[in-house]
């Protein structure tokens, strides 16, 4: 089979490498037929995550039908439309047993991380019945992959932990796909305002499309000076860190309110300084959190209902062999106007060739 195949920092290659075999009774394999680029794949890139292996196959996203499955799966059955889980779950342990899946002692952050990854024509799925979901029939195959991933991240990580609840006046620092996802999902819990903040004008014009209701630039001005401003010098009651850079997370320190909370969400590749000396008398919460994608199902049926729409943030359109390409776009987000890029592998997914050069944006 063809794979995305990681060599180090900025070194990828599309290479031949062999189908994935069953290894325990509890595997599945799944051919893929949409997959995705998430930022987390451009920290591993940018070296950000030393523990990645040279030869590890990129990506922990997608959706697929079910191959072959262990004598131990019991959920799923060769021909199932699936989604695959970004988070590995074995189910059984105590951190599985307590809804904390991204530290499953067998599992957890496993695919594109310390096991082969989704970006390839074929995926060996760990503990299938506890990471796959049956695909809903009446929802969009592209659609689908945006729950692998940053739905529940940006609900779980960013919503849940910052605690949104109505009446909140919530600052989302970076409009990416991580941050517009935490967008559409504190809508849930009705706050009064919604302040986005990124440094690309397109980016935040898609934010505000989608329920925001201001916006700031931080690569001019002074945004913090902005923000206090905006809400009479108290500050916001929760602000969510969707970048992973120490200057975002100044940010949020600067602009959080008595009783506030900041949710990080971002992937911190460098250390970042914790302005204690400022926050240790505002009754201040700071939560960290990977994603368990105890969520997933909640979004699913959300999804199914309408209540959610997350479509607006897929952008652009690639065959999985053009992936090197979708790379290099995805790399270059701000000059293509890049959000979620879908990858679409013809010889799985039935689609013609013809057909997915012409759903390209």
């Amino acid at each position: 089979m063809k794979a995305l195949v990681f060599h180090g920092p900025d070194k990828i290659g599309w290479e031949v490498k062999p189908k994935p075999q069953l290894k325990d009774a509890t595997d599945a394999i799944v051919a893929i037929t949409k997959t995705t680029i998430c930022g987390t794949d451009l920290h591993i890139l940018h070296g950000d995550v030393p523990e990645v292996p040279d030869g590890l196959i990129l990506g922990h996203e997608g959706t697929g039908i079910v191959k072959e499955v262990g004598t131990g799966v019991s959920n799923f059955q060769a021909g199932d439309k699936v989604l695959i889980s970004c988070i590995t779950s074995c189910g059984k342990c105590e951190s599985c047993r307590n809804g904390i899946y991204s530290h499953c002692e067998n599992g957890g952050w496993v695919l594109g991380h310390t096991i082969d990854g989704t970006q390839a024509e074929f995926v060996r799925i760990p503990y299938a019945d506890f990471s796959l979901y049956h695909a809903p029939k009446l929802v969009d195959e592209d659609v689908l992959v945006m729950l692998s991933d940053i739905l529940p991240t940006g609900f779980e990580c960013g919503v849940l932990n910052g605690h949104v609840k109505p009446g909140d006046v919530v600052a989302i620092i970076g409009s990416g796909p991580i941050g517009i996802a935490a967008l559409l999902t504190a809508q849930l819990y009705s706050p009064s305002e919604i302040i986005m903040v990124d440094p690309d004008r397109s980016r935040l014009a898609v934010a505000l499309k989608l329920g925001a209701t201001k916006m700031v630039r931080n690569d001019r001005g002074d945004p913090v000076a902005e923000i206090m401003k905006n809400t009479g010098g108290k500050g916001v009651d929760v602000a969510i860190e969707a970048v992973g850079i120490p200057a975002t997370f100044d940010i949020c320190q600067e602009i959080i309110a008595n009783g506030g909370h900041i949710a990080n969400v971002g992937v911190h590749g460098k250390s970042v300084s914790l302005h204690l000396e400022k926050l240790w008398s505002k009754n201040v919460t700071i939560t960290t959190r990977l994603v368990d994608t105890v969520t997933t199902n909640l979004l699913l049926k959300m999804v199914a209902a309408g209540k959610l729409k997350p479509d607006k943030l897929i952008t652009h359109h690639y065959a999985l062999h053009d992936i090197l390409q979708a790379y290099e776009t995805f790399r270059n987000a701000a000059r293509e106007k890049a959000l979620k890029i879908i990858l679409t592998n013809w010889d799985s997914s039935g689609i013609k060739p013809d057909e997915a050069l012409s759903k390209r944006v």
